[in-house]
């Protein structure tokens, strides 16, 4: 299978994940996939998955969304934030989705913040398990 070059660019660093064969992004209108020999474009990120293949197997990335750029070489995400489905604290993001639904509660809070803090959570727990 044709592969292209990964790279995932934080505030705080950046990866160069090397050579895989397919991406899939949580973009903002539904999951898009990327193979080699993709259209150019971008594609603005939302909260959600993103599975990697590279060597036939799949990996997965827990991210706050951002962006994807798309070239004839590569892939590049320019993300907030994400971790590796076996790097994700599953204490950490289960005490988060426990703040974030007491706060539901509250009169005195954000409701679109806390419901992106309880989308955060939800999703750093689903890819945990993967």
């Amino acid at each position: 299978m044709s592969s292209f070059h990964l790279e995932i660019v934080t505030p705080t660093k950046i990866s160069d994940e090397g050579q895989v064969e397919y991406v899939r992004c949580p973009g903002l209108d539904g999951s898009f996939g990327v193979l080699s020999n993709h259209r150019e474009s971008i594609f603005a990120l939302d909260v959600g998955e993103i599975k990697v293949t590279q060597n036939g197997k799949d990996h997965y990335l827990a991210t706050s969304g951002g962006f994807a750029e798309v070239t004839k070489e590569k892939v590049e995400l320019l993300l907030e934030t994400y971790e590796r489905s076996d790097e994700i604290d599953t204490v950490r993001a289960e005490e988060a989705l426990k703040r974030a639904q007491e706060k539901q509660e509250a009169k005195d809070i954000d409701p679109a913040r806390n419901d992106v803090s309880l989308l955060r959570a939800l999703n750093r727990l689903k890819v945990s398990k993967r």
